[in-house]
């Protein structure tokens, strides 16, 4: 049964692809008088000639086309305007992974902390409370202003985006485990230390996991965002720059990867998640 449901699943997704590739060659195509860039701003960048001629939108053979160029050399670097698709990938899951890693270091010791603590929870809450909701690229212009460099900064807003997830779901997870448990270790005189790591944290794992699963997607969400700020390397500024050439073609690869990355970080986190679950 669940194999004729995956399959029939696979078919519908396969019909809906096609179905959406043929309305999209359907309402670019030229004689149908298919989409186009704003003539002015065409003309504004110079890609278009002042008398207001149209920019194309492109189909998908257009796209499928640039696809096909990108990957066969996605890692070329002939200056600084001028990298693969790969290399500003690169850059980009680096970044993620970087400040993703500190804030795991940070959120998951302090999140045991506030959950094993009622009185720790109660002094940090109103903290919390009132940065979680700030946005991460808020905290841009202070970053760029103190740490003076624009890599780094990044880093730091990935950090903050992808601590509040991780901390709160941590904190969440590590109050909610049944205080049976914890008395009975308590009973046995089991050293702080261990009832953390062998009582508390098998307990809380699942729903660690689901704050890292989270943050990683925030993240991943927000390095597009702060890329285009800072300019010079990652798949956020190749979006931009992109978008500055006209290259609606290239603009449309770079979501497609965007998405595929993003797909895979999840997909990531998730098994890894579904193996701690199995395990407890």
């Amino acid at each position: 049964m669940r194999s004729v449901q995956h399959w029939r699943a696979a078919f519908l997704s396969i019909a809906l692809f096609l179905a959406f590739l043929l309305l999209w060659h359907v309402a670019t195509r030229p004689d149908t008088g298919g989409a186009t860039v704003d003539p002015a701003y065409a003309a504004l960048v110079g890609k278009a000639a002042a008398s207001g001629s149209k920019t194309p939108f492109p189909g998908p053979a257009d796209v499928g086309a640039q696809l096909w160029r990108h990957l066969q050399d996605p890692f070329y670097d002939r200056g600084p305007n001028d990298k693969g698709i790969g290399v500003q990938l690169a850059y980009s899951v680096a970044r993620v992974l970087t400040g993703f890693g500190l804030a795991a270091l940070v959120a998951i010791p302090l999140g045991f902390l506030i959950g094993m603590s009622k009185t720790v929870y109660r002094a940090f809450d109103p903290f919390i409370q009132v940065l979680k909701p700030i946005s991460p690229l808020a905290w841009m212009p202070l970053a760029l202003y103190t740490i003076k460099d624009a890599d780094t900064s990044a880093i730091f807003v990935i950090f903050i985006c992808s601590l509040w997830p991780m901390l709160v779901n941590t904190a969440f997870g590590v109050g909610a485990v049944r205080q049976d448990w914890l008395n009975v270790a308590r009973t046995l005189e089991v050293s702080r230390l261990r009832t953390a790591l062998q009582v508390v944290l098998p307990a809380a794992a699942p729903t660690i996991m689901t704050g890292m699963r989270i943050s990683v997607g925030i993240a991943w969400l927000v390095i597009v965002a702060a890329e285009m700020l800072i300019g010079g390397t990652g798949i956020g500024y190749f979006v931009w720059n992109e978008w500055n050439n006209l290259s609606i073609a290239n603009i449309i690869c770079a979501i497609l990867f965007i998405g595929l990355i993003g797909m895979l970080l999840d997909t990531l986190l998730a098994r890894a998640a579904r193996l701690v679950s199995y395990r407890e």
